[in-house]
């Protein structure tokens, strides 16, 4: 899948104060992969193996996954945190599926002006609620700068 970017100020907040702004940033690296993997974790994400590493601010991730939306969900769920400017999904998918398209939310967006745009049809706002899920809790809860994964149809 590759380098995805992000905006590194918005995002989830899962570092604590010794893994934002450590005295040895190289110190912190174990401690932000290790609070990532436990973010994709309560996630519930599915995978059947995975590494996160950490390297300044960006992402690394190497295992495998069953399906390409797995994959992209990780990527999502990890890269969608504050502190996160750049994920380099290395992902191995089992059952190569085609690709999602990743959507950076604007101000004024709701997943209905993004669905109008993508698809043609505002009513599908759902499909991007679903395949965003369960980094999205509630139709209503995105914000800018926030990244989505828009499935194809």
């Amino acid at each position: 899948m590759g380098l995805l970017s992000f905006f590194k100020g918005v995002g989830e907040k899962i570092f604590n104060k010794e893994q934002e702004t450590p005295a040895q940033p190289e110190a912190a690296e174990p401690l932000r992969a290790q609070a990532l993997l436990d973010h994709v974790k309560k996630l519930g994400l599915s995978y059947k193996t995975l590494t996160v590493k950490t390297k300044g601010d960006t992402v690394i991730l190497t295992g495998s996954v069953e399906e390409q939306a797995d994959a992209e969900k990780i990527t999502l769920a990890v890269g969608n945190v504050e502190g996160v400017a750049a994920v380099d999904n290395q992902l191995e998918v089992a059952q190569l599926t085609p690709a999602g398209k990743f959507y950076t939310v604007k101000s004024g967006d709701t997943l209905s002006k993004i669905s109008k745009e993508v698809y043609d049809d505002p009513m599908k706002y759902g499909v991007i609620f679903e395949a965003n899920k369960p980094m999205l809790s509630d139709p209503d809860k995105i914000y800018p700068d926030q990244v989505l994964r828009i499935p194809q149809l």
